[in-house]
């Protein structure tokens, strides 16, 4: 059996990265982890308030830093949930490629309008049009996340578990064609 690597999630918020996450690792046995948790234990405070204290580039810099000590760790045992802006670094984008199966979970617009409007924990929709963000951040991100992705999975309207099946499936799949290539 080919030895399965680093599973690291991409995609918008509102995507159900954490969801789908931690059922994927359970299901393969890995550890899970979710950026945005480690980001806020290693500050001692949440995302808004980094937002807040040390603005967007404060924040990019710290997720730099946690991304690359739980890729670069030890164990090649995981699930990564990322935040959706982790593209936005040519330096995280280095990261992620870094020896790690990515799979971007894609959520329409409209999808990510639905499953993020009772969130107060997103500091970039506290605006007065949510929908107009969710949709430049989507027009700019989507490319980034296909440019690194090794497998894109659609999740609009799917439930969690569905959607984690169909990417354990891609995930078997793609190491298995990896496999006869090699």
């Amino acid at each position: 059996m080919t030895k399965i690597p680093n599973i690291i999630l991409v995609g918008p918020m509102g995507a159900g990265k954490t969801t789908i996450g931690r059922l994927i690792s359970q299901s393969m046995g890995k550890h899970f982890y979710d950026l945005d948790k480690v980001i806020e234990d290693n500050a001692g405070a949440d995302i808004p308030w980094i937002f807040e204290k040390e603005g967007e580039e404060g924040f990019r810099k710290r997720e730099t830093q946690a991304l690359e000590s739980i890729v670069h760790s030890d164990t090649n045992d995981l699930v990564l949930a990322t935040g959706g802006g982790v593209v936005m670094r040519k330096e995280n984008v280095d990261i992620l490629r870094d020896d790690a199966l990515v799979v971007y979970l894609y959520a329409s617009v409209a999808q990510q309008l639905y499953r993020t409007s009772k969130s107060t924990h997103r500091p970039l929709l506290q605006t007065g049009d949510p929908r107009a963000t969710l949709k430049k951040l989507f027009e700019v991100r989507d490319p980034l996340y296909r440019d690194v992705a090794t497998l894109v999975i659609e999740t609009d309207a799917r439930h969690p578990k569905s959607v984690a099946n169909k990417v354990l499936d891609a995930i078997k799949r793609h190491l298995e064609m990896e496999t006869s290539v090699s």
